[in-house]
């Protein structure tokens, strides 16, 4: 089993920052890559970004490349989301999750854990 949880959303307004955190815990050797999804009530989960932890390849949605940097902290077993350039539409809740295969997916299904999620809004 793999532990995960999150912290670092809250409110911030439109064009400000935010870092997201995620502390794994657990059998965090069985994970090979990392994403972070988000979601807005009534609309389908949404990746956001991806990481393989072997050699921090990272992936991004076109939405929020440029803007969004995924990052991690092999010796602290964290995973980071810097936010930046916010805007509404950023507006979700923000998850993390594992996955024991290497290959970064888009796709939720393919993940193995999931944290709790974390709240991000951004007022305009």
């Amino acid at each position: 089993q793999v532990q995960l949880v999150e912290s670092g959303g809250g409110l911030v307004q439109a064009g400000g920052s935010l870092r997201l955190s995620c502390a794994a815990s657990g059998r965090t050797f069985s994970s090979k890559s990392m994403g972070w999804f988000r979601q807005v009530p009534g609309k389908e989960r949404e990746f956001v970004a991806g990481i393989r932890w072997s050699d921090s390849n990272t992936y991004y949605a076109d939405s929020v490349k440029g803007r969004f940097t995924i990052s991690r902290d092999n010796a602290k077993n964290t995973l980071y989301l810097q936010m930046n350039s916010l805007n509404p539409g950023d507006t979700a809740v923000y998850y993390c999750a594992a996955a024991a295969s290497q290959t970064i997916t888009t796709w939720g299904a393919n993940y193995d854990y999931w944290g709790q999620g974390t709240q991000v809004t951004v007022s305009s």
